[in-house]
């Protein structure tokens, strides 16, 4: 499956990984759509509070 999301590694502490993942779970999302989720719930926040992040294309897509 084709997807245009970038992959990374995030190292958590067991108990907080275990903790989203069950929050995760409650809420009906894959571990991966929940932490995508809390990811977006941030920064919706702090644009709120800061004003739009602005970010140039080509820095999006470069390899």
């Amino acid at each position: 499956m084709a997807t245009n999301k970038i992959q990374t590694g995030i190292r958590f502490e067991p108990e907080l990984l275990y903790k989203i993942a069950y929050v995760a779970k409650q809420n009906k999302r894959s571990l991966n759509a929940q932490l995508e989720y809390l990811a977006l719930m941030c920064v919706k926040e702090y644009e709120k509070e800061n004003g739009e992040i602005t970010i140039e294309e080509n820095i999006l897509y470069s390899k």
